[in-house]
């Protein structure tokens, strides 16, 4: 049975984890987050649950790893630059094969920046951010709902395939206020033989580490892992078509950006120009196929996103180039209207 709020996107995610069985959360403030902490540090106690402030966003994450060592649910969350100072912990989670949910609700950069709403952290959650060859499944939330369902989600992906999940939300998505439904459900949670939990002299040590000083080892585990990350992107992609039946002209935006983007299409539409759009829920693993796929059909491309272009790179990559794709975007905490997005694809279509 679903119970229904009125809640920010930060809340409804917080909320959603500890009906996901997160019982543990370590983080430190930072806007425009710091609801999210805020609220675990209120409800965790009230149903035995463990909230640390940690020290340091760096401290943070090393608890993360010392939670998710013994096979709890955990979850932490910052905004850009905090996630800069995780990305170490991130990468030893990911080489010792934890899964632990890292939120992301991002700002604008780099550096300080502004507290302003952001995707300009794409590339550090797609491609890494930490050393060594690893990645992260990285869910984008575009409504306080998705906040909402896609944090079960990313627990259950994080524990199904022993890899860190990310929720890259932004600044809008975390702070505006919509009605959502959580689910009142017994979360899916799975045995974990792996964790170090104590042998009570009935079984073999667990060794959590990431460290491999013969490099044929640590070069097998690696191809090992990456052949679970192929698992993942067979399995795992997510994303939502908008009016892409009979399009001329694909948008692909996520997050905030992709509801302009709606809004566009619509305006599109009514001047005669068949837009639609490709709206990436998961953006590791990328929805490569819809867009290939589209490719043979549509004329052009235009990536709609707030930083000064990233997630274009991966439009263009799904599509081979073998149409033009063309970058909407604004950067520094401001947000593309859809007058915007509406002149670039007019421009696309010859300046109907």
């Amino acid at each position: 049975m679903a119970e229904k709020f009125l809640m920010k996107g930060n809340e409804a995610l917080a909320e959603a984890a500890i009906r996901a069985g997160c019982r543990i959360y370590f983080g430190y403030p930072i806007t425009p987050q710091t609801e999210l902490a805020a609220y675990m540090a209120k409800r965790m106690p009230k149903i035995g649950g463990v909230f640390v402030q940690a020290e340091s966003e760096v401290a943070a994450i090393n608890m993360v790893y010392g939670a998710a060592s013994a096979g709890k649910r955990v979850m932490t969350s910052s905004s850009s630059p905090g996630v800069s100072l995780k990305q170490e912990g991130i990468s030893y989670l990911a080489g010792s094969d934890l899964p632990a949910v890292i939120v992301n609700v991002q700002r604008g950069g780099p550096g300080l920046g502004g507290i302003q709403p952001s995707q300009s952290d794409y590339f550090q959650a797609t491609k890494g951010g930490g050393h060594g060859d690893y990645h992260l499944i990285v869910l984008t939330p575009a409504s306080v709902q998705e906040m909402a369902d896609l944090t079960g989600l990313a627990f259950d992906l994080a524990d199904r395939y022993r890899v860190p999940s990310m929720i890259l939300a932004d600044g809008t998505i975390g702070q505006m206020m919509e009605p959502v439904e959580i689910e009142e459900t017994e979360p899916h949670l799975i045995e974990k033989p792996w964790a170090v939990t104590g042998t009570q002299m009935k079984r073999k040590h667990n060794v959590i580490n990431s460290l491999y000083l013969d490099p044929e080892e640590l070069e097998q585990t690696n191809i090992d892992r990456f052949a679970r990350y192929e698992t993942i992107k067979q399995n795992e992609a997510r994303w939502e078509e908008y009016m892409m039946e009979d399009a001329d002209y694909c948008l692909v935006a996520f997050g905030i950006a992709s509801r302009v983007a709606k809004n566009a299409v619509v305006s599109l539409r009514a001047k005669g120009i068949k837009a639609g759009l490709i709206r990436p829920i998961t953006v590791w693993p990328f929805p490569e196929k819809p867009l290939a796929e589209a490719a043979d059909r549509v004329k052009a491309f235009v990536s709609v996103e707030l930083s000064m272009g990233q997630m274009i790179e991966d439009v263009k990559l799904a599509t081979g180039s073998r149409k033009p794709v063309v970058l909407c975007s604004r950067t520094g905490g401001v947000i593309p209207g859809p007058d915007q997005i509406i002149e670039t694809v007019e421009k696309l279509a010859g300046g109907r």
